[in-house]
């Protein structure tokens, strides 16, 4: 059951958000590993039909509590806490991808040396999904020195973000090497987006819009038409991993993500409404965990399948790692808190014995979302 106090529509869009992360990480896990997907086009264009909004989302949300966080906390507080629930396992989970990346090399995509470890500081997308947690956290660290520090408002941050995210682009085109620092001008924006929202979003009063079905009816409309161009401008101006739309059509990419996000939160709320498919809220209030080790647990299931059980069928593998992706850890992370070694995912303190505190980085990774 749902506590009162909490927000589960929160809960709801992290849940769908990882699903979402988990099944393209996937898919594209089995096309680097040199399995033929030509004849599974289908599952390329939604691969690319439901990206544009997934990350923008998980930064939207984290904005919405950072105001109320800050108020809570102070910012010395609201900096510990986020080094302990995002900084802590991204370079315990890095360390360990890595790691086993190398042992394992002969069967793994990637193939790190040691001195890839030094890629944790200042290059993180070399380190394939954990580039999110650095800019998470660098991210809600420097928005939250503009916003306490320098009294700067949402709706300056908003300003500062379309400049910083204009010039991610130009970073892009001119494939400059600024490393982690892309990441925090290209999502800077959304941050701020999420803080500028967050007072019609928690209140009370604006449930009854947000949650209707009318409301997400007419969201869906444009919701599938922004989507649908995103997947065929891409498809049709080809850049590395579909990127054309984001890196060179920015605005255009910006209002496709804003759309995508407000139909998910309004489906969310919706489904709140109607407490319907709690399995997603579990897999919300667990998305940090999936999220820093889903891509070890997929990747073995593949090489089992594939490299020795000789198994190239699309399908069956996407299946499996899916599955495995979210299961693995789960269980992981239920065996460690169990066992009294949380520790090796967050350094987050319990509110209670016996009770886990719910994780503040994720929307990816985890919001505490108690109002």
């Amino acid at each position: 059951m749902i506590k009162p106090n909490r927000l589960s529509w929160i809960d709801y869009a992290r849940g769908i958000a990882i699903m979402l992360v988990v099944y393209r990480h996937v898919f594209e896990g089995i096309k680097e590993s040199g399995i033929d997907v030509r004849n599974y086009m289908g599952l390329e264009y939604a691969n690319i039909f439901f990206y544009s909004f997934r990350m923008p989302l998980f930064f939207i949300i984290s904005g919405v509590f950072v105001a109320s966080s800050l108020n809570k906390r102070g910012l010395k507080k609201y900096i510990d806490t986020r080094a302990r629930a995002i900084l802590y396992p991204y370079f315990v989970w890095g360390f360990l991808q890595l790691t086993i990346q190398m042992i394992f090399t002969k069967y793994t995509n990637g193939h790190p040396t040691p001195w890839s470890y030094f890629d944790l500081l200042y290059q993180p997308r070399e380190i394939a999904q954990f580039w999110y947690l650095y800019a998470l956290f660098n991210v809600s660290v420097i928005y939250a020195f503009s916003k306490q520090v320098l009294k700067l408002t949402a709706i300056q941050n908003l300003a500062i973000g379309l400049i910083l995210f204009y010039f991610s682009t130009i970073v892009f085109q001119k494939n400059l090497k600024v490393e982690f620092l892309n990441d925090i001008f290209h999502n800077y924006i959304f941050f701020a987006i999420g803080d500028f929202i967050s007072f019609q979003l928690l209140r009370k009063e604006n449930y009854r819009f947000f949650e209707s079905g009318k409301t997400v009816l007419v969201l869906l409309c444009p919701f599938i038409a922004a989507q649908a161009y995103f997947l065929w401008a891409n498809v049709n101006n080809t850049t590395d991993k579909y990127m054309y739309v984001e890196y060179f059509q920015p605005f255009v990419f910006l209002l496709i993500a804003v759309i995508g996000c407000a139909f998910v939160v309004s489906f969310t709320f919706y489904l709140q409404k109607k407490n319907r498919f709690q399995w997603l809220t579990y897999l919300g209030r667990h998305s940090l965990y999936i999220y820093v080790s889903h891509v070890m647990a997929f990747a073995t299931v593949r090489v089992v399948l594939n490299q020795f059980l000789g198994i190239e069928n699309v399908f069956v593998i996407l299946i499996s790692g899916i599955f495995a992706a979210i299961t693995v850890p789960l269980f992981l992370y239920n065996f460690a808190v169990k066992n009294h070694f949380r520790w090796i995912f967050t350094l987050e303190k319990t509110e209670e014995k016996g009770k886990v505190k719910l994780p503040q980085q994720m929307a990816v990774p985890s919001i505490n979302n108690k109002v």
